[in-house]
């Protein structure tokens, strides 16, 4: 999953909780086209709201780490690209073996990291390992525990034995940034094999990459990126507005959209998003555990207002788990409807025909207290009260998402494909249905995709009658540069931000 900006994005956004197949790093963004030629000597600057809080994706980076590093600084044996698919990037082929249970990996040669150690299986291997690890807080820990045994038959290739059949290994593996075995010190330097070396970082201020010379595939084309970090939307455009950014990544304010869509300078580009904005309940916690009281809570909320609220008219509602993108997406809003006289059915149904009182820990961060007061506000009509407790990102990590102490909590999830959490009874939300999880095991264990999506539509469908969580909306995903600019992506999935195709005119 992600989730933005807590320290759940290595995890499940530690801080803030992924197929085409391309000969060389370099890959192809969507961003507009500039009028003419590129300066290759160019520095871009990037804008963005989500400074990395260390630059370990395994122990709580966060989303900004993602942003910045990963496949500029990191690669792994595939990458996601931003429209959804997965290609070779440090696997140079691979094969599976019949029964589902071993993947052989050939890996590139002459990949060379930062230091200049040469990449080996070894490195694989142990990067593999570190993402497993028990003090490990990698996103994709849980989905890569299928993982029994790790070989190292040669320098160029890796042999991964698998406990049971997963479906979606190759698809997890582009979540797993291959790192110099001989590295220790990760939290405050780097030693990837990207198209970008690390600069510098100033902390609370920017983090600049220069191009690689010993890169194995095609050379970035801008020979400096920046990202620089700023504490609010209105910062951020004011610093586009007078050039010391050139693109921000994804657009928070969109009171702010106009003068740039009025203004030639600048480019307005709206892509896909995969973050859900969530009403997590704690389903292991009285009165959450009844179904009823979850549904009486989603159908008090008008999440169309709330949006509309927020965003102006964009992004949109998805009465799911599952973005429009996800292979197993279907439109489920209808089981989620606004319905304060519903909810009131419901909530005497369930023994609260007063309503109840409950905590909701709340991120300090937009939007998050906006959503919670809203949403305080409209619970308040259905006799239910709410105690808004605002917690920092790393408060929520340790209360909501490790500690489970909690009774309902607002969070962003930004991966794709993140359904299959609420099949995993331990998740920090709680919810435990017996049959969700045996679909998601069936799911993940399936020989084609088509018997993968049948069943996550399932899943799908299931959690939504459940109200396992309220999904509130899913975020648009704005990207604003300037009309200078060219190659930069649009979608930005689970929180990547690939540079080295960005040109600068």
């Amino acid at each position: 999953m992600s989730i933005k900006k807590s320290a759940l994005y290595a995890t499940a956004t530690a801080a803030t909780l992924a197929l085409t197949l391309s000969a060389c790093g370099g890959g192809t963004t969507t961003g507009s086209s500039s009028g003419g030629g590129h300066d290759p000597d160019a520095t871009v600057n990037i804008g963005s709201l989500y400074e990395p809080q260390n630059l370990d994706n395994t122990a709580g980076g966060g989303q900004g780490v993602t942003e910045a590093l990963n496949g500029n600084v990191y690669e792994g044996l595939f990458r996601l690209t931003d429209d959804g698919k997965v290609d070779k990037l440090l696997a140079e082929d691979h094969k599976v073996s019949p029964d589902g249970l071993t993947y052989t990996f050939t890996l590139r040669d002459k990949v060379t990291f930062h230091s200049g150690k040469k990449l080996t299986s070894q490195d694989v291997k142990y990067s593999l390992e570190k993402v497993i690890a028990k003090d490990s807080q990698s996103a994709r820990k849980s989905n890569l525990e299928v993982i029994q045994s790790i070989a190292t038959p040669d320098p160029r290739t890796v042999q991964v034995k698998l406990s049971k059949k997963s479906i979606s290994f190759i698809y997890n593996l582009s979540y797993v940034w291959i790192i110099n075995s001989e590295a220790r010190e990760l939290k405050t330097s780097e030693d990837g094999t990207g198209p970008y070396k690390l600069n510098k970082w100033t902390r609370g201020s920017a983090l600049s990459l220069d191009r690689f010379s010993g890169y194995w595939g095609d050379a970035a084309s801008n020979k400096q990126v920046v990202f620089r970090y700023f504490k609010d939307a209105n910062a951020l455009n004011n610093a586009l507005l007078t050039n010391a950014v050139d693109v921000v990544t994804s657009e928070q304010s969109p009171d702010a959209l106009d003068q740039f869509k009025n203004n030639q300078n600048y480019k307005v580009n709206e892509g896909n998003s995969t973050t859900k904005l969530l009403l997590a309940f704690n389903d292991k916690v009285k009165p959450f555990t009844d179904a009823k009281v979850r549904q009486a809570v989603s159908a008090a909320i008008d999440d169309k207002k709330l949006l509309e609220s927020v965003w102006g008219g964009h992004g949109k509602l998805i009465g799911s788990m599952v973005p429009p993108t996800d292979p197993w997406y279907e439109d489920l809003t209808a089981i989620d409807t606004y319905d304060t006289e519903r909810a009131k059915k419901l909530l005497g149904e369930a023994g609260y025909p007063k309503g109840f009182s409950f905590t909701l820990d709340t991120p300090n961060y937009d939007p998050h207290p906006t959503a919670a007061t809203f949403i305080t506000s409209q619970l308040a009509k259905v006799g239910i009260t709410v105690k808004i407790n605002t917690i920092t990102p790393d408060e929520w990590y340790t209360k909501v998402y490790k500690n489970r102490g909690f009774e309902a909590t607002l969070q962003e999830h930004v991966n794709d494909r993140d359904l299959v959490w609420y099949g995993n009874p331990d998740f920090y939300w709680g919810y435990n249905d017996p049959q969700v999880t045996q679909w998601v095991e069936q799911a993940e264990q399936s020989s084609t995709a088509a018997e993968q999506t049948e069943l996550l539509k399932k899943v799908n469908r299931k959690t939504a009658e459940d109200a396992a969580s309220d999904w509130l909306y899913l975020y648009p995903q704005i990207v604003v540069a300037s009309s200078k600019l060219s190659g930069y992506p649009l979608n930005g999935l689970n929180s990547q931000f690939y540079a080295y195709d960005i040109k600068k005119g």
